[in-house]
């Protein structure tokens, strides 16, 4: 809720606006294609596009993090190595002794191709 106040002092006339529910506004640039396709889907959810967001605060604020998982390059070498080790872990409790090189990169196909599925 907004009100504006008008003060007159000699000649100066000053307005002030007071807005009095206590809220902010936030101003973001985003591709075209992007917007439009966000304030669809909020339609389809029964969302105003500020309702959405608020929620998405209010959500970060309450939990202290982002509510979705953010990855960076790092860690999915860190994802990799694990899976290497995991394999690793698999040929010794197998009592295979020895690999061949080749028999190492099979092994390493294999893996990589479950990840895709």
């Amino acid at each position: 809720m907004y009100f504006a106040l008008y003060l007159q002092y000699a000649t100066y006339q000053f307005k002030i606006i007071v807005n009095m529910s206590q809220q902010a506004s936030i101003s973001i640039r985003v591709e075209k294609d992007l917007k439009q396709r966000f304030y669809e889907l909020c339609d389809e959810f029964g969302l105003s596009a500020a309702t959405a967001f608020n929620i998405f605060m209010k959500a970060v604020v309450r939990e202290q993090k982002i509510p979705f998982e953010i990855s960076s390059e790092t860690s999915r070498k860190d994802k990799y190595r694990a899976s290497f080790e995991a394999m690793r872990s698999q040929v010794a409790e197998s009592s295979v002794k020895d690999m061949t090189l080749d028999e190492i990169n099979e092994l390493i196909k294999e893996v990589r191709n479950e990840r895709k599925k």
